[in-house]
């Protein structure tokens, strides 16, 4: 790992930081390890293909508020990465993806039944590590699981007749992905033993940089022109998801707006259209508002910090909301 995506780190918080993530990824790629090579190879598949391990990072720092060195912390933070590995292999059948993680998709390469069984097989393996850790675990565990599932069912469903598209989406972001961050905080430090309050304030933190997390990548997949979020731009065109940028241009009433908001109603297929529409929104004031809504839920993080104590730690989590929203500049 060359780096912790989090910058200004203190040297000695940054080195404990590096070594207990070198013993999460021992971790997640042994517990992996199947008796069925085809399972292992798939499974295998978007662990190797990296990400961030944002999930995990959180879990390690929540830790440091507590015993740092309790049985449990690198435990959680494998079952908060294979978690997340997990819904991917789901969600990227339910979307048709043809890429994740800079890779090619399992469903694309594997097929769709293979890519679903893979996810289950991980959840399988998450559960091992949850019956080690305790109860109260396996209890996080079943309520994030909840969430993440009532989230994927609303995108599915759509807003309700006469509900607001973007109060709507900004939901479905908090339960499909604020609240596995939300849990990866509370896991650091609830197998950690820190105090409640600080168990309380982290939890809070981590749902709110979650969905700062998911809107930045909704401004990349429009503003940037690489693959920054291990995806292709303007991937969300091309399967008519709704985004932060696309759902603040379709509560336009400008004349002007109409004819782009009607593509945005559909997925667009012709690539000629899709780099059109990326250059329309990327000069749309859409795209700024979106920033702006994004800045605020970055600032929500940070003052959820307030309680903490002043210390390199939570320093590090100051920092980590500047470095998400650095990424959507």
């Amino acid at each position: 790992m060359t780096s912790l995506g989090i910058p200004g780190l203190a040297p000695a918080l940054e080195a404990e930081l590096r070594e207990s993530m070198h013993k999460v990824e021992s971790l997640l790629f042994s517990h992996i390890q199947g008796d069925y090579p085809l399972v292992e190879e798939t499974s295998r598949h978007l662990v190797a293909a990296g990400g961030k391990r944002l999930r995990p990072l959180l879990t390690i720092l929540a830790s440091h508020y507590g015993d740092k060195n309790k049985f449990g912390i690198i435990e959680s933070a494998v079952v908060c990465e294979l978690t997340h590995v997990a819904t991917l292999y789901h969600d990227d059948v339910m979307d048709e993806a043809p890429l994740r993680r800079g890779v090619e998709s399992a469903n694309n390469r594997w097929g769709n039944t293979v890519a679903i069984l893979t996810g289950d097989y991980l959840f399988a393996k998450v559960s091992a590590l949850l019956a080690d850790i305790g109860p109260e675990a396996v209890r996080l565990q079943a309520s994030t699981f909840e969430r993440l599932v009532i989230g994927q069912i609303m995108e599915t469903q759509g807003p309700r007749a006469g509900e607001d598209p973007l109060d709507h989406y900004l939901q479905v972001v908090a339960d499909k992905t604020g609240s596995l961050i939300s849990a990866s905080a509370r896991f650091g430090a609830m197998a950690s033993g820190a105090p409640s309050d600080v168990k309380e304030t982290l939890t809070v933190f981590g749902e709110k940089i979650g969905i700062a997390f998911q809107l930045a990548d909704d401004v990349i997949d429009i503003a940037s022109e690489s693959f920054e979020s291990g995806k292709i731009p303007g991937t969300d065109l091309r399967e008519g998801i709704p985004t932060l940028v696309t759902l603040n241009v379709m509560k336009s009433k400008k004349r002007e707006d109409q004819d782009l908001i009607k593509l945005l109603k559909s997925p667009i297929k012709d690539e000629k259209t899709v780099r059109q529409v990326l250059k329309t929104l990327r000069a749309h004031d859409a795209l700024s508002e979106s920033r702006e809504q994004l800045f605020g839920i970055a600032r929500d993080a940070r003052t959820a910090l307030g309680p903490l104590p002043v210390n390199d730690v939570t320093g590090a989590l100051f920092s980590l909301c500047d470095a998400i929203v650095d990424r959507s500049a």
